[in-house]
């Protein structure tokens, strides 16, 4: 989908919520709309593969007949449904009845059907509890059908939402069903709800051009960037994952050059963004097989596949990508000290989690792996328990490279934030530095990389490029002679050098000005005599 068909679809959705949402605010709208998105894109994608699965005995509706294909296909065949659903499962993996396909749902608003509300609830329940071979327990638990905001009483809830599915069947009936467009639709709505949900945007959107950097840089070789992409990772994980934007945009980078990923993993604490991670990777083309996200805390370590302690079952993953929250308060439990993840480091202070999401993230890295996270500049410089870890990082080889970026790129914070490129084994001995602070396209609220902004930065990590003002290589020595601080400025200063004075020249100028007051004075003087007036004192 061309980035103008993107902005046009974004206006014709954003335009019906302004119209329909009424007493919702565009957190509530976002959840019915994307839903209904994903639901389109499901049944789309199911009856496209029962067309190709059932050839010529796929049905041809006539123009009066309302019911979906696939529904006149079920009345006729109840004999052999239950051998179709069950070659559609090894087909596309998942199936969904006629009755809950987006035609069906659209058709019942259509004729301002009593029975929507209850289908759609069924519906739900059913693609969440039978649809997949996983269960994907609640995800449409953020749409609540019996809301008073949708109306007071069944009755008007219904016709809210016979209003609401006819408007968004209309505005998206023109664009492009495929994954990758309906999957960047879904991606540029989450976006433009971010921009509208400020601070708590933070909470599940990352910037496309930021998660394109970190993607491009985790998917390099490990040892010997400068050779290019890897051609596989088994296991990639996003322990903060949010909507899933970052994990995605690894994926799409492995695609681009016929690489390959064995198995995305994310982790999201808050359930409305756990749904949205789920509904992202099923619109974007992504088999139930091949994802995984996990709803609950990462400080806390509470899912049971990183808490093997078997050291032969420990799983590791060759790319790791975050942005987690920023400084985030948390209150460690005394126990923490001794959790494998934090025991040869200590814990990161109560004020700022930073230090403690990255180590978490860290701990499952592989030997041959590349993580790539977005943290504040603070964990830099701040001393105290931060510091300790700092150095026991840098002093273990462990830190690759210190990226600076713009201020004001994220919804979330107007602060310059900062990505932090970790191995377990590296093959350079220094770190390398890039100041991109000033590498930016100024926005109406916020800033922007462009592509050129983008390769640059990715370049510079590739090839190790060094630039005055810009990138630079840094020995372990001189790191270690200023206290493990690793303050961006320090090293690299994109303030333009001052001219270099001449002293002679300028004491020159100083006596010819000197000489030239002195010959000004007596010409003054002598002027004041011949006027017969006494000289000024």
């Amino acid at each position: 989908m061309t980035q103008e068909q993107l902005n046009q679809l974004g206006k014709t959705l954003w335009a019906i919520a302004d119209q329909l949402r009424g007493a919702m605010n565009a957190d509530d709208f976002r959840d019915y709309m994307l839903s209904f998105l994903f639901l389109r894109y499901l049944s789309d994608n199911y009856e496209l593969a029962a067309q190709k699965e059932l050839g010529r005995d796929y049905p041809q509706l006539t123009d009066d007949d309302k019911r979906t294909a696939l529904a006149l296909w079920y009345a006729n065949n109840e004999d052999v449904v239950a051998d179709f659903e069950k070659q559609m499962r090894r087909k596309v993996h998942y199936v969904i009845k006629p009755e809950f396909l987006w035609g069906s749902i659209t058709e019942l608003a259509r004729i301002q059907s009593n029975k929507l509300l209850n289908t759609l609830q069924d519906g739900f329940k059913y693609i969440e509890n039978e649809s997949f071979e996983s269960t994907f327990a609640g995800l449409f638990s953020e749409i609540n059908l019996n809301s008073e905001k949708l109306g007071k009483n069944y009755t008007e809830r219904n016709d809210k939402l016979v209003q609401i599915v006819k408007r968004i069947a209309e505005g998206i009936s023109e664009f492009s069903t495929s994954s990758d467009a309906l999957g960047d639709a879904y991606e540029y709505l989450i976006a433009q709800f971010a921009s509208g949900s400020g601070k708590k945007a933070g909470e599940f959107y990352t910037p496309q051009q930021v998660s394109t950097i970190l993607s491009r840089i985790v998917t390099l070789d490990t040892q010997n960037p400068a050779t290019g992409k890897k051609k596989k990772l088994d296991n990639v994980l996003d322990f903060a994952c949010g909507s899933g934007s970052l994990l995605l945009n690894v994926r799409h980078q492995m695609a681009e050059d016929g690489g390959t990923i064995g198995k995305i993993h994310g982790q999201e604490k808050n359930i409305t963004t756990y749904n949205l991670a789920r509904m992202n990777m099923l619109l974007h083309g992504m088999k139930d097989t091949e994802f995984t996200i996990h709803h609950g805390d990462s400080l806390l370590n509470d899912w049971d596949m990183l808490n093997e302690m078997n050291p032969a079952r420990k799983p590791l993953f060759d790319a790791i990508v975050a942005n987690p929250p920023f400084s985030y308060r948390w209150e460690p439990k005394e126990d923490l000290v001794n959790d494998f993840r934090f025991k040869s480091y200590g814990l990161a202070p109560k004020s700022a989690a930073d230090f403690a999401f990255l180590l978490h993230g860290f701990h499952f890295l592989s030997d041959n792996g590349t993580m790539a996270i977005i943290l504040p500049h603070g964990v830099l410089f701040r001393g105290g328990a931060e510091e300790k870890i700092r150095k026991k990082l840098l002093q273990d080889g462990n830190i690759d490279a210190v990226i600076g970026l713009p201020a004001n790129l994220f919804y979330s914070t107007g602060i310059p934030v900062c990505i932090l490129v970790l191995k377990k084994c590296k093959k350079e001995d220094d770190v390398l530095f890039i100041n991109a602070a000033d590498g930016f396209e100024k926005g109406k609220r916020q800033n922007r990389l462009t592509v050129e902004h983008i390769d640059k930065i990715v370049d510079s990590y590739q090839y190790r490029k060094e630039e005055q003002g810009y990138t630079r290589r840094v020995s372990m020595q001189e790191i270690e002679d200023n206290d493990y601080n690793l303050n961006i400025a320090r090293y690299v200063s994109n303030t333009p050098a001052e001219a270099e004075i001449d002293l002679a020249a300028n004491h020159q100028v100083l006596m010819d000005l000197d000489r030239k007051i002195k010959e000004a004075t007596a010409k003054h003087n002598m002027f004041l005599k011949e006027l017969g007036l006494l000289p000024l004192p």
